[in-house]
């Protein structure tokens, strides 16, 4: 069909100025449909996604097929990873020779060290270094590590980029890190170079095992009172026998670990209410908490991340629950500030509901109550354009005052093309742009993790005082 301006056809000059969506031939668009799509179609696509992201995955894979930190150079650890002067640092390897002296591509070139050497060097440099300068990161002994969820129920907002790259920060500043997915999208194993074929190797056997060993307690109960035992299917049984260091799997990184995630995670959300439906008083919220320290895993390293999946389900509730500090990232825009306020409100309700139920039974039986309490919360803004938000963000700040991180993760071109290369910021090599692109490029990233550093480090040391208090 073709459209008339009085009476006549329009030219092709006049059809031109009109919008794109005028004018359209049906006949044309029916040729362009395509036949009609039957279910296989999904798998057809998901095999072709399955191709291309290998494929793109790949790409800084050794020739293992492993994924494969790159080095870092004489320049990034002295202005970035440990506080000396280059001429002192060199001047400390020649007198050092059992330290890591690094490799050169050329003869007398820049030398170059993995990661591993990093973090030796700076133990030295701690060890024998001035008392003045902050080699080794701050970590009270005898403390458990910190556990952080990075959370939002709407997607796009830089949960999963803000959760990577903070762990990643961690690791370059010297801490243990150990990251868990509960997205089953899998994209924070992916940025990591996971692997993983089943629930199995999720945490979904944490948290049967928590429900199986509420059972069993119940059982023990019921045996006492002459009643017969509720059943352990084959599941719950086979959960027993896992602990979450069976799970952890080593990363490119040398200190990030990591407890993957896939599809599979999803019937978790299925199967949790199942069981909190037939054991009213199994405590889901403690599931992944309670499994973790009970297995040691606490003690082993320094920072926890959870990345959770954008929804407030099961798995959610598992990683607000048994988190110290929660990050909410969301984006300098009215949508994303109107649904963020409907996170929070959802939480409020989630949480409170589960005081007031536990609570109320409590005080029925002479017990002490329950009471939900995070060292931190904060929203963090991302992806933030200063040319064109900066009026917005800041009424959000004006509304949400503390609540809300005063720093604002930017958006850069350096951000960008790490994405499409399947790596973070920080596994970016600087040679591939220069050194002040790449400088102004991490700049929102350090400047992200210099502010939840400081809530690592104030919530350690509320800790440290506490602990000093009570022995008192």
């Amino acid at each position: 069909m073709t459209g008339s301006r009085a009476g006549r056809p329009l030219t092709e000059a006049e059809t031109a100025d009109l919008p794109p969506y005028f004018n359209i031939d049906p006949d044309r668009a029916l040729a362009e449909l395509g036949p009609e799509v039957t279910t296989g179609r999904f798998a057809e696509i998901a095999e072709a996604c399955t191709r291309g992201r290998d494929d793109l995955a790949a790409r800084g894979h050794d020739a293992e097929g492993g994924r494969r930190l790159r080095p870092f150079s004489t320049w990034e650890i002295t202005r970035y990873l440990i506080p000396v002067g280059a001429a002192h640092f060199r001047r400390v390897l020649r007198q050092n020779p059992d330290l890591p002296q690094g490799t050169s591509d050329t003869e007398g070139g820049a030398k170059w060290f993995t990661l591993d050497e990093v973090l030796r060097l700076r133990a030295h440099f701690g060890a024998e270094g001035s008392r003045q300068r902050e080699y080794l990161p701050y970590r009270p002994a005898g403390l458990p590590a910190k556990m952080v969820a990075v959370a939002n129920f709407k997607g796009g907002v830089g949960k999963t980029s803000t959760a990577a790259h903070l762990a990643m920060s961690a690791a370059l500043d010297g801490y243990r890190v150990l990251v868990i997915d509960l997205d089953s999208q899998g994209s924070m194993t992916s940025i990591f170079g996971g692997k993983v074929t089943d629930e199995w190797e999720t945490v979904f056997p944490l948290l049967a095992r928590h429900y199986a060993s509420h059972l069993q307690a119940e059982n023990r109960r019921r045996a006492e009172r002459d009643e017969a035992p509720q059943p352990l299917d084959d599941t719950l049984s086979a959960a027993l026998e896992v602990r979450a260091d069976q799970l952890v799997r080593k990363t490119h990184w040398p200190n990030i670990d990591l407890i993957g995630a896939q599809l599979d995670l999803y019937w978790a959300e299925f199967q949790v209410p199942v069981w909190r439906m037939q054991a009213r008083g199994w405590k889901l919220w403690e599931a992944l908490a309670e499994t973790l320290e009970a297995d040691g895993i606490l003690g082993q390293y320094d920072i926890v991340f959870l990345d959770t999946p954008p929804a407030l389900g099961y798995l959610t509730i598992n990683g607000l629950a048994a988190a110290d500090i929660l990050l909410v990232p969301l984006g300098a825009s009215f949508l994303e500030f109107d649904s963020t306020g409907r996170f929070f409100d959802m939480l409020h309700t989630t949480f409170a509901s589960i005081e007031e139920g536990e609570n109320l039974a409590a005080r029925a039986l002479g017990r002490e109550g329950i009471s939900f309490q995070w060292d931190a919360v904060r929203a963090v803004v991302t992806r933030y354009d200063a040319s064109q938000q900066a009026e917005l963000a800041a009424l959000m700040q004006a509304y949400l005052g503390s609540a809300l991180s005063p720093h604002r993760q930017g958006y850069t071109a350096l951000i960008g093309q790490a994405g499409e290369q399947v790596r973070g910021i920080y596994e970016a090599d600087y040679r591939d742009f220069n050194r002040e692109t790449y400088a102004r490029g991490r700049e929102t990233f350090d400047a992200t993790y210099a502010a939840f550093k400081s809530l690592l480090i104030g919530s350690w040391r509320r800790d440290e005082q506490a602990r000093a208090e009570a022995a008192e």
